[in-house]
């Protein structure tokens, strides 16, 4: 069959340039539909497509949308990249948590500023995934949009649709560790298992042999190095520390956390009371999310500007790159070509983790092949690392009814269970706020 894709929230500044990158590596003749709900953030990704298309002769039938409605009959294959409010809604999430006292790296997965999120992302994913079912009942499905667990959690509840979820944060963490045990990637061999951004990476091998005495060599050092110096850093996404807490839980519960300390750190705010990390405050100095927004904004300034300049791209548009479009064509050609391939994903709890809870959306290997995607069976955790889930899962229960429901009770409940909060009255003082900021883009 002919694939035919729907991208919605094609309007993304990197993914839809990435996603189409791969599309023109393995040279399928499909059709691409984008869809975006801001005709200008459209545009822009359309003419930045259709150049891209151009430049490489690619035998790709584009088309574009408002409605996601008009093009999903037909679709193989719905990808959802959306970010509801985006960063003007995103910045809300994290500057008034701030006012409180409350500091996040990133805030879009727990936290207040994920629990805020929550709220706005479930309503519409609930809603695109009831118009999937409708008008494409047979497509693959994924999602990106963040907070992954709780979106992808709600949509299964509510409507049933199987969801796929995905994040390159597993990937990049895997990469990471090989360059600090200086062996191949393919030689690096683990087992994820978690919650998405606080997903443990155990069982570590290189070669067939068992890397944990290395890694706890490597993190003793690292841990000892931060005691003399940890220096400010410039990449908002990097840590000047050296991701030492990430280390450090390596040290006491025997399994590295991806994606690391930008991500990891939000996710033990007992640790980081106002932000403070090795001497720095985490989203401002160091992972400082003002950067991140400047980024993202130059990013998607940068993709306007390459859209309607009549020039040709240049000839590095097309690198390949890391980032969140990693996986999902790889993983739509294992389906259609009936290959094997292992791959992290985002899937209900049907078994493959035996003590954590029966339906949550947890991040654990799965095999693709001619059938799809499918859990693979996993041992019991160990308590302490399933601790550290246990109460995780609970607040996405706790957040997904406060989304569906409209529930500013249960958003409450949400952030008392998350633990950033220091009493009752500021969860309530905190939920009001966020409520009322966020009720234009609910």
């Amino acid at each position: 069959m002919r694939e035919k894709i729907v991208l919605i929230g094609a309007g993304s500044a990197v993914f839809t340039r990435g996603l189409v990158a791969d599309l023109l590596r393995v040279g399928w003749d499909i059709e691409l539909a984008l869809v975006d709900i801001d005709p200008d953030a459209l545009e822009t990704a359309r003419r930045l497509t259709e150049k891209m298309i151009a430049a490489r002769h690619a035998p790709i039938r584009l088309t574009a949308a408002t409605d996601r409605c008009a093009v999903l009959p037909g679709a193989s294959a719905v990808i959802c990249t959306i970010g509801v409010g985006k960063r003007r809604a995103w910045e809300q999430d994290v500057f008034i948590p701030r006012k409180h006292g409350i500091y996040m790296p990133v805030g879009d997965t727990v936290g207040p500023g994920g629990t805020s999120r929550a709220m706005r992302m479930i309503p519409a994913m609930v809603a695109i995934a009831r118009d999937v079912l409708e008008l494409a009942p047979q497509a693959l499905f994924f999602n990106y949009g963040n907070p992954m667990s709780p979106v992808c959690r709600a949509i299964r509840k509510a409507t049933g649709a199987p969801v796929v979820g995905l994040c390159h944060g597993v990937p990049h963490t895997a990469r990471y560790l090989a360059d600090a045990l200086s062996v191949p990637r393919s030689a690096l061999s683990y087992t994820p298992v978690g919650i998405n951004h606080l997903t443990w990476m155990t069982n570590i091998r290189a070669n067939g042999q068992d890397q944990m005495p290395a890694l706890l060599r490597i993190a003793a050092e690292r841990v000892a190095a931060l005691r003399t110096a940890c220096p400010p850093g410039d990449n908002p996404y990097d840590s000047p520390c050296g991701d030492v807490f990430s280390w450090q839980l390596l040290q006491h519960f025997g399994a590295f956390p991806a994606p690391m300390d930008r991500h990891v750190t939000e996710f033990f705010p007992q640790f980081f009371r106002e932000g403070q990390y090795f001497g720095h405050t985490l989203g401002v100095d160091v992972f400082s999310f003002e950067g991140t927004i400047a980024d993202g904004d130059r990013g998607y300034a940068a993709m306007q500007a390459h859209a309607f300049d009549p020039a040709p791209l240049p000839d590095n548009y097309f690198d390949q790159f890391g980032g969140e479009h990693e996986q999902v064509i790889d993983i739509i050609a294992a389906i259609r070509q009936g290959h094997n391939l292992v791959v992290s994903a985002n899937l209900p709890n049907t078994g493959q983790v035996p003590n954590l809870p029966a339906g949550a959306v947890i991040e654990s290997p799965a095999l693709v092949d001619g059938d799809g995607l499918r859990a693979l069976m996993l041992p019991p955790l160990s308590p302490g690392l399933a601790g550290t889930l246990s109460t995780r899962f609970q607040w996405v229960e706790t957040v997904v009814e406060a989304a569906l429901e409209d529930s500013r009770e249960k958003f409450i409940q949400a952030l008392v269970l998350d633990g950033a909060v220091h009493s009752l009255d500021q969860a309530a003082a905190l939920a009001d706020e966020l409520m009322e900021a966020q009720s234009v883009y609910r």
